[in-house]
């Protein structure tokens, strides 16, 4: 039982409803009893969590266990004190803006968001905390003011290292007689630009000849392993995680080397990766998603850069090729796929 002053309210709002009050209408006078907890019983059951992803929920499952396996190091599980929504653009990234809208109008307590979803998040709420894995530098880009301090509603974890010199360097360090290496990119991709301006640096660096290849489509893909290349490095970009297996199969039938940015290629049949961990980076959006549930607030979780990279091969896919491995690069190998 509660107050009489609580007891008109509850009675006041049993009829307003009755009546068929508009949404926005009833809002405002539940933001008006101030001194009632309505909002704490309103929001009954376990939090919600947005989940928001520019790729498809079939290229990213494991990764998604990964995030689920954060948050369940934090105590939360799916289903159980906890509910998760996904949202997918399925590559295309103009989607993205109504899927965050949808986030943010369920009232979502997080929302964990990729690279090109989580500058849209940022854009479109300040309330909702945000908890990123991001390809570029989340301080260039606005994400956060500085990677210690992040300030404002969002933080994460970044892969940002510009690692196309050493990708680069390896690929060449396997198949020495290339002249022309290309380097494909999705244009539609915001982090575009910035991996082009990179490869151009790192190629020039070298005295390595580059072609810039955009591939947005399954159409341009397959052009794009028809190119006149001796060798293809690949972006990092969801788009193409998705398509891993696709990549690796266009790039054994037309017989070129192959350098990608994750391990999940080469686990795919690609040739040949350099690049950080996905799922642990995906895992530690889960742990930082959960101890923001746990009431931590953004601008004091800094934000997390990579400390493990991989350098994997897949033998089998190099003996298809007709390659070998030089000692000096079997030596730095971290996982060899047979």
């Amino acid at each position: 039982m509660g107050t009489p002053g609580q007891d008109r309210i509850e009675r006041r709002l049993a009829a307003i409803l009755a009546a068929g009050m508009r949404r926005r209408e009833f809002i405002a006078l539940v933001g008006s009893a101030v001194t009632w907890p309505l909002a704490a019983r309103a929001q009954s059951g376990p939090p919600v969590i947005g989940f928001v992803n520019s790729a498809s929920a079939d290229g990213y499952a494991p990764l998604v266990g990964a995030f689920r396996q954060g948050l369940k190091e934090t105590g939360y599980i799916d289903g159980q004190n906890i509910a998760i929504e996904y949202r997918w653009a399925d590559g295309h990234y103009d989607r993205l803006p109504g899927l965050v809208a949808d986030l943010i109008g369920r009232r979502v307590a997080v929302i964990a968001a990729n690279t090109p979803a989580a500058p849209v998040a940022k854009a479109a709420t300040t309330a909702i905390p945000i908890v990123f894995v991001s390809g570029d530098d989340p301080v260039e880009s606005g994400l956060v003011a500085s990677l210690n301090r992040p300030g404002g509603n969002a933080t994460g974890v970044t892969n940002y290292t510009a690692l196309q010199g050493k990708q680069l360097g390896v690929l060449r360090e396997l198949v020495p007689a290339a002249r022309a290496i290309a380097f494909l990119v999705n244009p539609t991709n915001p982090l575009s630009k910035p991996n082009v301006r990179g490869a151009q640096e790192a190629a020039h660096a070298l005295g390595q000849e580059i072609r810039i290849v955009d591939a947005s489509t399954e159409a341009q893909i397959e052009m794009a392993f028809q190119a006149q290349a001796d060798a293809i490095v690949v972006a990092a970009d969801s788009f193409f995680i998705e398509r891993s297996g696709r990549l690796a199969a266009l790039a054994a039938r037309h017989a070129v080397p192959t350098m990608y940015p994750f391990r999940e290629f080469a686990a795919a049949g690609g040739l040949i990766s350099y690049g950080v961990s996905l799922p642990d980076q995906f895992r530690q959006v889960g742990v930082y998603t959960g101890k923001i549930l746990h009431g931590a607030k953004p601008e004091d979780l800094p934000v997390l850069q990579p400390t493990k990279f991989e350098l994997v091969i897949n033998l089998k896919t190099a003996k298809t090729l007709g390659l070998t491995f030089p000692r000096s690069l079997l030596a730095r190998v971290d996982e060899v796929i047979e």
